[in-house]
């Protein structure tokens, strides 16, 4: 008789996901750095220096993140069906891929058009990147529950990351280019950019293969309907509309009123560290309400926090905006998450924040090249804001509506 027949079997060495949480849950958050900080945020610095340098109007400038969101909507609706066919992990690190090298190309070209199409392909990339990072982010608390929702918060914070590391490294990148005489010293950073967001895709890249990254195959397309939700998804499309007006323009308006290339380079970090320690402010709330009031606070304390810089260029009041917008706006992200997970079943939550995300994204499109075209007419960027704004405590009043599901 074979002597191993009856031997014990040994259980596996546990893979790094289980045995360190957070150091998978940092590597995971990467994504979110590159998808929306580097790849999105990161722009807000560049388009006073390429506005300048390129003749554009406010409205053209606006229309580049225009391109970036519609590019994120379109990559949204694929994710799914690549996910898959695919799985997470071939999603995100080639999502990350490919928006390294589209950053990359900005460095290359001048002309209008390119650089949109450049904007939209890096959103399509983002929103692998975001997508799939979150689901793997989501698939890591299933495996440590306990701390599931700060797991997730490490890997939402990882967008302020990278708006803080786009804060420090785009005037290293051109003072190094005006340094070397370079006819367009923004190119520079784009390059640099591109560069720090390939370090950040191989950084994840194993971490993330040890996360089960398989697609679900529960179909989560039944039980959601949108009349029950309909105040929440108007409120979260207004959101959509405010929040990246700010994004977009707040540092061209900061560089405008004055401020000093420093002091811009720490407002922007320092509302990139708000972001990072964001999820564990608000968490509390989003765990109490089961309606809309969650997403009704955080659009008005937003509002606040956009028209500050319309009515002041005092440093003080500009510095409590950008800690306030930071500290809030992606936590109405994960209030959207809580209001579906609070008011439907399992099988129906893909299907509801796939709909958020559709809403958000419409939002997005609509919002920087409005604001651009007001702030190409008599009032300036700082109108242009105070309508960013507008848009934001309208979202407050439609969440406020949003009532929990009996």
């Amino acid at each position: 008789m074979d002597q191993h027949a009856h031997a014990p079997t040994l259980p596996g060495p546990r893979s790094l996901a289980e045995r360190r949480p957070f150091l998978t849950a940092f590597a995971l958050s990467l994504g979110a750095a590159v998808s929306l900080g580097l790849t999105r945020f990161s722009y807000a610095l560049l388009l006073p220096p390429m506005r300048a340098d390129l003749g554009w109007s406010y409205f053209l400038a606006g229309a580049m993140n225009t391109g970036n969101a519609l590019g994120y909507l379109l990559g949204a609706l694929v994710t799914p069906a690549l996910m898959r066919r695919y799985g997470a992990q071939a999603a995100l690190a080639g999502g990350a891929l490919l928006a390294s090298l589209f950053m990359l190309l900005s460095g290359f070209v001048l002309d209008a058009g390119l650089l949109i199409g450049q904007r939209v392909l890096a959103g399509i990339a983002s929103a692998f990147i975001f997508i799939s990072g979150g689901l793997l982010a989501a698939r890591l608390g299933l495996l440590h529950p306990e701390r599931s929702g700060l797991l997730l918060g490490i890997y939402y914070g990882g967008t302020g990351l990278g708006i803080a590391a786009s804060a420090l490294l785009v005037p290293v990148a051109m003072d190094a280019a005006a340094a070397h005489d370079a006819a367009h010293t923004w190119q520079w950073a784009w390059i640099g950019l591109a560069a720090l967001c390939l370090l950040a895709t191989l950084a994840m890249v194993l971490p993330a293969r040890q996360v089960d990254g398989a697609a679900s195959q529960a179909n989560g397309q039944h039980g959601f309907r949108l009349r029950p939700f309909a105040f929440g998804l108007a409120g979260y499309l207004m959101f959509g509309v405010g929040y990246i007006g700010y994004m977009t323009f707040v540092i061209a308006l900061l560089r405008e009123e004055g401020m000093r290339a420093g002091t811009i380079t720490l407002f922007y970090a320092m509302l990139g560290l708000a972001v990072m320690a964001s999820s564990r402010i608000w968490a509390r709330m989003l765990d109490r309400f089961k309606g809309g009031e969650s997403m009704a606070i955080l659009n008005g304390l937003l509002g606040v926090a956009t028209i500050l810089p319309a009515l002041t260029n005092a440093p003080v009041p500009m510095f409590v905006s950008g800690l306030m917008f930071g500290a809030i706006f992606l936590s109405v992200v994960a209030s959207t998450t809580a209001l579906v997970r609070h008011n439907l079943p399992q099988h129906a939550w893909s299907a509801g924040i796939s709909a958020f995300t559709i809403v958000f994204a419409f939002g997005q499109i609509v919002g920087p090249s409005v604001i651009g075209w007001i702030a190409d007419g008599p009032g300036g960027l700082q109108r242009g804001l105070v309508f960013s704004a507008l848009a934001l405590f309208a979202g407050a009043l439609l969440a406020a509506r949003q009532r929990a599901l009996s």
